[in-house]
């Protein structure tokens, strides 16, 4: 899978995102039931991650999972394991979750996919536009559930699907750092907005 990546800053050790999302989106008009239309091209990691997020295409989970490991894992020094973020809509498949898990596999590393939990705000981060107002909605949504039984400090990488503002990363990373068992953050998403 081609990538153009880029590393991203914040209150992280590491970051990195595997390419843009989209390349244009341009508005056709409005369809029958007055919705509005797109002609939307995505970078190969945009197409992929839209096609499993949006059309349950699970069958990306694997590329996605090996473009994460092959350009960004060699990047990061002794990871521990791998961590996805949270969901904002439950699903009974979530798309970030099966790509975390596939990573883990790939780099052979232990998945905890309970560790970094976030309750419900109500309200959607999509339709919020600065970061001030994103990081305000997020609030102290984000927790942890000590998943981790050994007693011992690793560096954990942060998966996510689309990297934005950073207020949703800053927020899981804040609360990553106050957890004993928590080394260094590296985190990785697919694509940047």
């Amino acid at each position: 899978m081609k990538v153009t990546l880029k590393q991203i800053n914040g209150p992280w050790d590491q970051g990195w995102v595997l390419d843009k999302h989209m390349l244009s989106s341009t508005f056709l008009g409005d369809d029958e039931h007055g919705n509005p239309r797109f002609e939307n091209h995505r970078t190969e990691v945009g197409e992929a991650t839209y096609q499993l997020k949006y059309q349950k295409d699970w069958s990306q989970v694997g590329p996605l999972a090996q473009a994460v490991a092959t350009n960004v894992f060699p990047k990061l020094a002794q990871v521990g394991f791998v961590v996805p973020m949270p969901a904002s809509n439950v699903r009974p498949r979530q798309p970030v979750t099966e790509v975390a898990v596939e990573l883990g596999r790939i780099i052979g590393k232990p998945v905890f996919s309970d560790l970094l939990r976030k309750a419900p705000t109500g309200k959607s981060l999509k339709d919020l536009h600065s970061k001030a107002e994103k990081v305000a909605a997020i609030g102290a949504s984000f927790s942890v559930n000590d998943e981790i039984k050994k007693a011992g400090c690793w560096n954990v990488l942060v998966v996510d699907d689309l990297f934005d503002s950073g207020a949703s990363m800053d927020a899981a990373c804040s609360v990553l750092r106050q957890y004993p068992k928590v080394g260094k953050i590296y985190v990785a998403a697919l694509t940047w907005k």
